[in-house]
């Protein structure tokens, strides 16, 4: 018996300022997050853990936000977003 793969949306944080070391990798809904400083790691998953909770009170799920909604919760998250395929402005 074969298991059909989910189709799940995630959102990739990654930390640059990373100095000590250490590879820091956390698997969590709806994101995974990889490098970073203690500091920095820390922070991306505190903006994770509010983010998450802000959707789960709307009764939503990653995949279900529109693009502008994604947007406003993660500026609301300070999150900054880098959508795939266009660098930062």
């Amino acid at each position: 018996m074969s298991r059909k793969p989910k189709n799940k949306a995630m959102m990739l944080g990654m930390g640059m300022d990373c100095d000590d070391g250490e590879m820091r990798v956390t698997n969590a809904d709806n994101f995974l997050l990889v490098g970073g400083s203690h500091d920095t790691h820390e922070c991306m998953q505190d903006k994770c853990i509010k983010f998450n909770e802000i959707i789960s009170s709307k009764g939503k799920r990653l995949d279900q936000l529109e693009r502008q909604e994604l947007m406003d919760l993660a500026a609301e998250c300070d999150m900054p977003i880098m959508p795939s395929g266009k660098k930062p402005e």
